[in-house]
Order: structure tokens, then C-alpha cells, then sequence
């Protein structure tokens, strides 16, 4: 058959239709994948840093085997053997190195070098990089908290399983107040003094906060003060839990007020850039 012709005698080829591509854009993942994915990267941030693994992990069990296997520090241990009372300090003090020094140093420097400026333009948003940044410091815990026990356990120390709901809300309400503490101090000073800051506050509390040792054994007013600090209220929450199956009441409320006054303070002066 032959080709259509128009009038002049020529050849016409009829029109095809044609398809036009279209142009998609990958859209953003959900905002738990993408909070999830954040925290992992948090984990295997501080995780795989040399200076924030000696923090979190080997400076608590240092602790822990310099105060059971040595005598240098005269305890009252209240009857309980001296692995049991000495672990539960231990504990919180893995939370206080997490929660506040590792995450205050970690958001100072993101801070200054503007990844926090970046990462709050990207679909995860300031909400979802602070969710991240939670999550990343709960699952340091998590292995800061299988580390210790084990040591602990080779060194004589036999918990009640029945105490684990008590030290998990504990570890909870010691995280969130320190957390609010790293965002306050990492939102507000200079990454620079920040590093020093978040160190020196470590050390003090670690040795006159009431970590480690109850409030009652600490020297002069720190015996009256400790127990209004969030540390002395962690350690407090940690022995209670472990000791004797509760957290006292009273240092539930001293964590629950420092991490809604630090908390209010963290959303009112922290800055992105």
C-alpha cells in the first residue's frame, strides 16, 4: 500500500503520539528510618572515636576495678559486699560520661563546624537530629551497661533480675537531664570550651557529685549539696534500684526538676551556628 500523498502530489507521514518522560524526585524516607539511621550514625560516631571510647568505656571499668580490688578508698557499704555497692556508681557515672561529656563535646564541635546548621536544612530536621542524637546516646548505654555488668559479674557481682525495670527508668531520667545539660553547654560556648567545661564538670562530679559514693560519705557540705545534684541524684537512683529493688522518690524529683529547668534552658539559648 502506498504512503498517504497531500495534494501536490507529495508524500505526508501522519504524526505519531509521543510519550513525554516524566520527571520524579525520590521522595525523603520516613521520618523514624531517617531519625533510626541518624542514631546509628551517632553510635558509631562515638563508638569508633579513640577520646570517647576511653570516656565511656574504659574510664568506668578502670573505676570499677580500682574500687573492688583495692582498698585505697575506705567504703561503708551498708553490709552489702563491696563489688555490689560499687556498681551501681559505676553505672551512673557510664551514663553522666555518655549522656553529658561524650554528647556535650560531640554537638560543641558538629556545631562549630556547621553540620548542625546542615543537617537541620535536610528532611530530618532539628527534631529529628536531636531524636537521632538521643537515640545514639541510649544505645552507647546499652553497651556501656553489657560492658560494666560483665566485668562486674567476673568480679563477684550477682544483681537481681527483679531490679531491672527500677535502674531502666534510672538510666532514663539520668539521661535525660544530662543530655539537657550537653545541649545547654554545646548550644551555648565555644566548641574549644566546651572540651574543657565538659571534662572538669566529669571530674568534679565524678569525686565530690555523689556518683560514686553516697552523698552521706562525701566530706563537709558536699554531704548537704550532692544530693541536689543531678549526679548525686543518679547514683542515688542507681543504688536504690540495685540495692533495694526501688528508686527513692526524692531523687526522682531532683532529676526530673534539673532536666526541666536545664531543658528549658537547652530550647531557649541553644544555637545552630
Amino acid at each position: 500500500m502506498s504512503a498517504p500523498t497531500s495534494a501536490d502530489g507529495a508524500s505526508r507521514v501522519e504524526p505519531t503520539s509521543r510519550v513525554e518522560p516524566v520527571e520524579t524526585t525520590p521522595a525523603a524516607a520516613p521520618v523514624a528510618r531517617r531519625i533510626v539511621a541518624q542514631a546509628s550514625f551517632e553510635t558509631r560516631a562515638i563508638l569508633r572515636n579513640g577520646e570517647q571510647l576511653l570516656v565511656t568505656i574504659v574510664l568506668p571499668v578502670l573505676v570499677l576495678f580500682a574500687l573492688v580490688r583495692t582498698s585505697f578508698i575506705d567504703l561503708d557499704t551498708h553490709g552489702f559486699s563491696r563489688v555490689d555497692f560499687v556498681t551501681p556508681g559505676v553505672l551512673a557515672l557510664a551514663v553522666m560520661s555518655t549522656a553529658f561529656t561524650s554528647q556535650a563535646i560531640a554537638t560543641a564541635f558538629d556545631r562549630r563546624n556547621g553540620v548542625l546548621r546542615l543537617m537541620a536544612t535536610t528532611p530530618l530536621g532539628r527534631s529529628g537530629l536531636l531524636a537521632g542524637k538521643v537515640l545514639g546516646v541510649l544505645a552507647v548505654e546499652v553497651v556501656q551497661v553489657v560492658v560494666i555488668c560483665g566485668v562486674a559479674v567476673a568480679l563477684g557481682w550477682r544483681p537481681e533480675l527483679g531490679a531491672l525495670p527500677a535502674v531502666v527508668g534510672a538510666v532514663l531520667l539520668g539521661t535525660a537531664a544530662f543530655t539537657a545539660l550537653a545541649l545547654l553547654l554545646a548550644g551555648t560556648l565555644r566548641a574549644e570550651g566546651v572540651l574543657a567545661v565538659a571534662n572538669l564538670v566529669l571530674v568534679l562530679l565524678t569525686v565530690g557529685g555523689g556518683v560514686l559514693l553516697p552523698a552521706e560519705q562525701l566530706a563537709g557540705p558536699l554531704a548537704h549539696v550532692a544530693v541536689l545534684l543531678p549526679s548525686g541524684a543518679l547514683g542515688e537512683a542507681m543504688r536504690g534500684a540495685l540495692l533495694y529493688g526501688s528508686v527513692p522518690p526524692f531523687s526522682v524529683v531532683v532529676l526530673l526538676a534539673w532536666t526541666a529547668a536545664l531543658g528549658a534552658g537547652a530550647a531557649r539559648l541553644f544555637r545552630w551556628h
